[in-house]
């Protein structure tokens, strides 16, 4: 049986969204412990290090400069993105913060056509408007009052948005393997001197307490599956589809978040999110739509 090659990459994109917020609930639990910034430290030196252990046995270890600055990068705006949006929640509330990241969905279309020069089409400019609008209804955001806060998280929007235009742009060109590694580094690198400078007092105080089993599990199954896979297919297939489908399909992610807190811990959701939700699907069923019949295959 044969796929296209963008339907393998955005069904395994599909379900990297779907780790990504399944484990929302167990990484909530766990920052409760853990300050975010030292338990992103530790999640991304795991994955990063389970992603060489793996490599050193399936491919050649070969770092070449092109391929370190590539993953240096990818690696800031990753970090970036985490961390406005962990210091941009002291300040504003959960569900405007889950709105204003999504709305990546309306930067990256806007974006690629500037840096990667994608051909711009009208179902995508439509599809992510479905998908803010699914967005919007999902999280109820109250926009009555904006805040430093709202302002923080944009940037977090941003930073996210040209995570996934430059993974569009390296993936095609450098080793999957080592550009995945050196970003994960990247990430810890930067998030342990976050934590350095703002949780350095918390870290020490609490640091024998902070290890606790939701701790250590939630260190496990993010590094395994939420990091180290997760990072690893996105760089891997994603150029074998367009960025703007890709911003789209992780627009599902707050859908399995709320689909995990309602089945785990019984968080109810209201009408208006259920027509979020429906909304973010159409979107993502808009974006496929009118593909290219002449793309390349893949056999399965």
């Amino acid at each position: 049986m044969k796929l296209k090659k963008s339907s393998v990459a955005d069904l395994s994109l599909l379900l990297v969204a779907f780790i990504w917020g399944s484990t929302f609930v167990i990484v909530q639990k766990a920052i409760h412990f853990m300050p975010p910034h030292f338990f992103n430290g530790i999640r991304f030196f795991a994955a990063a290090v389970i992603l060489t252990m793996i490599s050193l046995r399936v491919t050649r270890f070969r770092l070449s400069k092109d391929t370190l600055l590539a993953g240096m990068s990818l690696g800031v705006f990753l970090f970036l993105g985490y961390a406005f949006q962990t210091v941009g929640l002291l300040y504003t509330t959960s569900s405007k913060t889950g709105f204003i990241t999504g709305l990546s969905v309306m930067i990256v279309p806007l974006l690629s056509i500037w840096i990667l020069k994608e051909r711009a089409r009208k179902t995508v400019y439509f599809a992510a408007g479905l998908g803010t609008a699914g967005l919007y209804l999902l999280t109820l955001s109250d926009f009555s009052s904006l805040n430093i806060g709202d302002l923080l998280v944009l940037f977090c929007a941003a930073a996210f948005a040209l995570h996934i235009i430059f993974t569009g742009r390296f993936s095609g060109s450098h080793d999957a393997w080592m550009l995945t590694i050196v970003q994960l580094i990247t990430v810890s690198i930067l998030s342990f001197l976050a934590s350095g400078v703002f949780e350095a007092a918390n870290v020490k105080e609490n640091f024998g307490s902070m290890f606790t089993f939701e701790v250590l599990f939630a260190l496990l199954i993010t590094a395994l599956f939420a990091t180290a896979f997760a990072f690893f297919v996105q760089t891997k297939l994603q150029q074998y589809t367009t960025a703007s489908r890709v911003a789209l399909i992780y627009a599902s992610e707050p859908v399995f978040a709320a689909l995990t807190a309602f089945i785990f811990i019984g968080e109810r959701m209201t009408i208006y999110g259920m027509i979020g939700c429906l909304l973010i699907l159409a979107a993502m069923l808009t974006a496929e739509w009118k593909q290219n019949s002449t793309e390349e295959s893949l056999s399965i």
